[in-house]
């Protein structure tokens, strides 16, 4: 099938707008794909994006705009108590599910439902494919530092190895298979357990879904449970294929992967919220917070790709992560670090341009080595794989035969 092509005869690929447009607030461009529910995530698959007003202001500017002037936070906190009192329990039993890895976002919300908010915090947690030195420090601060209570699930190594090499060859997404897992482990273990309430701390709709997503509390179940009796899509196959191909592995492999049923989910009443509509979500304030109550430690060196310390620093697969993000809709780290640091004010619009034109596809190459190791695969590999993943309308050649972005925010692409 044919792929639709932009003005310039440009081939489109991913369901993308055709011409690149930047937030006049921000930094991130009309490429930015919405979130998706990750175990229907196949190959060729188009991807509704964020979007753009008339004055070229996207729709999670818009939303923080909302943010600082049209809620009250006091009135948001009061209803945070009275929902927590549905749920609290008295009998020493745990009785919310707060799925993290001990990351600032999370450390933040476990420590203080705990600690002012007063619940009995069961902190759960998906593992990393393989813990940077700082993230297993932070991890175990977490606890211990933090004085919380944990589990840490850690599925079948060989079968999450190869999920995460199909997801990258077939769909460019190394972190699908791990973001299935994050996703489904919180309701999972709150059924299990008998604990009605899962509290993540941001909504994903902060940083681009429809602005309306944020004006709800909870989650939708179609991110985390199945609502209909379609096969689950794991690297970019359906588990039943995979089972064909590697007659080694059984159907009971892929059980952590595999989402409960929405029906059985609201029969035992879990509901999930998130923290974020409740109290203003600020990460650099998160990051302060962790700091202080959890032991969270930044990063001794920046994020390569970004500017950042602390952010999204515990396993050694993510830098690749934003990398493909780059690769396919030409939005790299940088740029997503900046685009919200901007919105709540920690640096200017020109600095962000200044940053994402500096870091934004900078290669990781700090553990790259490690990426291949786990891949089972190699550079040339890899690097092929890499190129056929670049969506036309975003990247071209120039003279030299280097790979450069068509458009940049700083209006130094091959084609500004």
């Amino acid at each position: 099938m044919s792929l639709p092509t932009n003005k310039n005869g440009h081939e489109v690929r991913y369901g993308l707008p055709g011409e690149v447009r930047f937030c006049s607030r921000c930094v991130i461009s009309n490429q930015r794909p919405n979130s998706t529910v990750e175990f229907k995530n196949s190959p060729g698959d188009s991807k509704a994006a964020i979007q753009l007003d008339d004055d070229l202001v996207c729709s999670a500017c818009a939303y923080h705009a909302t943010k600082e002037v049209g809620i009250d936070w006091e009135a948001r906190e009061e209803l945070l108590w009275k929902m927590l009192e549905r749920y609290r329990r008295t009998d020493g039993g745990y009785d919310v599910i707060i799925p993290g890895s001990g990351g600032k976002d999370s450390a933040y919300t476990a420590h203080i439902l705990k600690y002012k908010y007063k619940m009995n915090p069961l902190t759960v947690t998906w593992a990393p494919h393989l813990y940077t030195d700082i993230g297993w420090r932070n991890f175990t601060n977490w606890m211990h530092v933090g004085g919380l209570d944990n589990m840490l699930y850690t599925p079948n190594g060989r079968l999450h190895r190869l999920l995460t090499k199909m997801a990258v060859f077939n769909l460019m997404h190394p972190f699908q298979p791990f973001i299935i897992g994050q996703r489904i482990i919180g309701p999972a273990m709150a059924a299990r357990f008998g604990v009605k309430l899962v509290m993540y701390g941001e909504n994903q709709a902060e940083y681009g879904n429809s602005v309306d997503e944020n004006n709800i509390p909870t989650m939708d179940y179609k991110f985390f449970a199945r609502q209909d009796d379609a096969e689950p899509i794991l690297g970019g196959e359906p588990i039943s294929k995979i089972l064909s191909a590697h007659p080694d592995l059984s159907l009971g492999d892929f059980a952590p992967y595999i989402p409960m049923s929405e029906a059985s989910l609201r029969e035992k009443n879990v509901d999930v919220h998130y923290l974020g509509y409740y109290l203003k979500w600020d990460p650099q304030e998160c990051f302060y917070y962790a700091a202080e109550h959890t032991g969270f430690e930044p990063n001794t060196e920046r994020t390569e790709g970004s500017y950042s310390k602390y952010s999204s620093i515990d396993d050694k697969v993510d830098p690749f992560h934003y990398y493909t993000t780059l690769l396919k809709f030409g939005i790299g780290r940088a740029t997503y670090d900046a685009a919200q640091e901007v919105r709540n004010g920690k640096i200017t619009r020109e600095e962000a341009v200044a940053l994402a034109e500096r870091f934004d596809t900078e290669f990781p190459e700090r553990f790259y080595p490690d990426f291949l190791e786990y891949l089972g695969t190699t550079d040339d590999e890899l690097r092929a794989a890499f190129d056929d993943f670049r969506s036309p309308h975003l990247w071209g050649k120039d003279a030299s035969g280097e790979w450069r972005l068509r458009h940049t925010v700083g209006g130094t692409g091959l084609d500004d």
